[in-house]
């Protein structure tokens, strides 16, 4: 059985945006989607340090820099894809490079060469793992964590035949 998606229907990026600004692991960290874009390319977090998502030494935690970038390129390839895809989480890494001392940031984005490569990769139904390196970034936008993602791409619905 297929769960529904829970994005927006029809896409309403300011109503995703409040949205997970809501979702608990979101508000518990005190993390914030500052912006989404309307045509779902770009997402861009905050977090400030606060006692919320300090660790034991007083810097950010590590789970909670990570959850500033997990969901939003599956949510933005599911948008920008559209139905005739599945999109999954496939693994993550994280390289701690410095405390994060100060308010952090970083910015996801799906680039339309990306697109195309997904589309074209996954045209004959086959899976395709895209990675991408994703940095959380301090207020200086000194690197603070360099994330890398690899998601899980399948087409589910027959490509339209090129027309020449």
């Amino acid at each position: 059985m297929t769960k529904p998606s829970k994005l927006p229907d029809p896409w309403d990026a300011e109503a995703l945006r409040a949205g997970i600004n809501g979702y608990g692991p979101y508000t518990g960290a005190n993390i914030e989607v500052m912006h989404v874009a309307e045509d779902a390319s770009e997402v861009r977090v905050s977090m400030p340090l606060t006692e919320a998502n300090a660790n034991l030494v007083g810097t950010q935690f590590g789970g909670s820099l990570y959850s500033m970038v997990d969901p939003h390129l599956l949510i933005l390839l599911m948008q920008r894809l559209g139905p005739g895809y599945v999109v999954w989480d496939k693994s993550a890494t994280i390289d701690f490079l410095r405390p994060g001392t100060t308010t952090v940031h970083a910015t996801i984005r799906v680039t339309e060469p990306e697109l195309a490569t997904i589309r074209e990769r996954t045209a004959e139904g086959k899976p395709y793992l895209p990675e991408w390196t994703l940095e959380v970034l301090d207020d200086e936008d000194k690197p603070i964590a360099r994330i890398k993602k690899t998601l899980w791409v399948r087409r589910t619905e027959p490509a339209a035949p090129h027309v020449a």
